[in-house]
């Protein structure tokens, strides 16, 4: 007899093992997913350097938009309270819409018209603050000497200044008039219909496609950027509102003209932070320097500017904000100068809601892991990838 093995002993013998196989399955999935992390920051990169050039060159279409977008969010609150008192959605939308509008009159009136009051005093006080200036320098006279030698030693005999002849401000506004003009009504137009469109929006989000859960959870995220930077623009107003009332109270307790504008322009350019007040506080130095008797009681208004901004900024705007609303200061800094670079004064107030918009965005389906990216980690972690699985 044949001492042939059996089947079932052939068979046992001949099985590949699995754990190797298992491992180089993991392995390859996490260097595609690497991979993928890495050409998604390199897209997140150019991007980010190219898509300043494009926003500036298409900035008549792309100002108005993305001022609508965020009137949109901020006011879609307010229409919407509108409609659980029974109203339609066109009148709700037209309702929140004409709201805002009257503030922004309101504080236009409030600012310019005491602002054009004052202009024919502006060259007066600029020739004030000079001779003030000129007096304090004549007190450090051996700096003067000290600048005349250095000057005498660099200077080339027989050099011209040439000046080239620039528009007026009159020119300038009456040229750059008729844009202005059709970019408000077109922020306008947006605004009112994207408002009004944003009931069918939700209706489409959660009906209109295959994905049930996928829809609930894209409607959650939109009603929690809404709700997130609405709530964050109300509380910050109404805190600036407070600002610019004890600005006006003070200024008119000092004696400085036009007390209602500087606190219209306290409560204005206290919404961009850290420039605003720096600004704000140099136009009260200006103006008290160029209208007191002395340069000790000019610069009273500055300093008492700053100390109530210390009092806001550092205990009144984080015990009512909470930790909810805490943004990183290099966060915000860079925004201003990213959106100021792109469209100027308008991308400066765009910019914190904007910031906002991202982050509250991340905050809600997760954040990518930049410093875990850099030491070999994937840049999206599985719960991240796995959106809301536990909702």
């Amino acid at each position: 007899m044949s001492d042939a093995p059996k089947p079932e002993a052939a068979a046992t013998t001949k099985a590949p093992p699995r754990a190797p196989r298992a491992s180089r399955t993991l392995a390859f999935a996490q260097e595609e997913l690497r991979l993928m992390s890495a050409l998604v920051v390199l897209l997140g990169v150019g991007v980010f350097f190219a898509l300043p050039f494009v926003l500036s060159i298409g900035s008549v279409v792309f100002l108005p938009l993305t001022t609508a977008v965020v009137l949109t969010v901020i006011l879609s609150p307010l229409a919407d309270r509108f409609a659980r008192l029974g109203l339609p959605n066109v009148l709700s939308s037209l309702f929140a819409m004409l709201i805002f509008l009257m503030i922004v009159m309101l504080a236009l009136a409030l600012i310019l018209q005491p602002a054009v009051a004052l202009f024919d005093d502006v060259p007066a006080m600029v020739r004030q603050v000079v001779a003030r200036f000129s007096d304090l320098r004549d007190e450090f006279s051996w700096i003067a000497r000290i600048e005349r030698e250095f000057g005498g030693l660099t200077e080339q005999p027989g050099t011209r200044e040439v000046v080239l002849a620039t528009p007026s401000v009159i020119e300038q506004l009456a040229f750059a008039t008729p844009s202005v003009l059709i970019e408000v009504l077109l922020t306008i137009l947006m605004s009112f219909f994207m408002i009004e469109s944003r009931v069918h929006l939700r209706q489409r989000l959660i009906r209109h496609s295959n994905s049930f859960d996928s829809n609930m959870k894209a409607a959650k995220v939109l009603r929690e950027v809404q709700d997130r930077v609405a709530a964050y623009i109300l509380t910050v107003s109404l805190i600036n509102l407070g600002v610019g009332v004890i600005v006006a109270v003070g200024a008119w307790a000092l004696g400085v003209d036009a007390p209602v504008m500087w606190g219209g322009l306290a409560a204005l350019l206290n919404f961009l932070p850290y420039v605003g007040p720096v600004g704000m506080a140099a136009l009260l130095a200006l103006f008290g320097i160029g209208t007191a008797e002395t340069m000790a009681l000019g610069i009273v208004p500055a300093l008492a500017y700053l100390g109530l901004h210390a009092v806001e900024s550092n205990f009144v705007t984080p015990s009512i904000l909470g930790a909810r609303f805490t943004v990183n200061p290099v966060l915000i800094l860079l925004a201003l100068s990213y959106f100021s670079w792109i469209w100027g004064v308008p991308g400066a107030l765009l910019s914190v809601p904007i910031l906002l918009m991202i982050t509250a965005f991340f905050d809600h389906v997760g954040r990518p892991n930049l410093v875990g990216f850099i030491f070999g980690e994937p840049l999206f972690s599985n719960n991240v990838l796995a959106l809301g699985q536990e909702d």
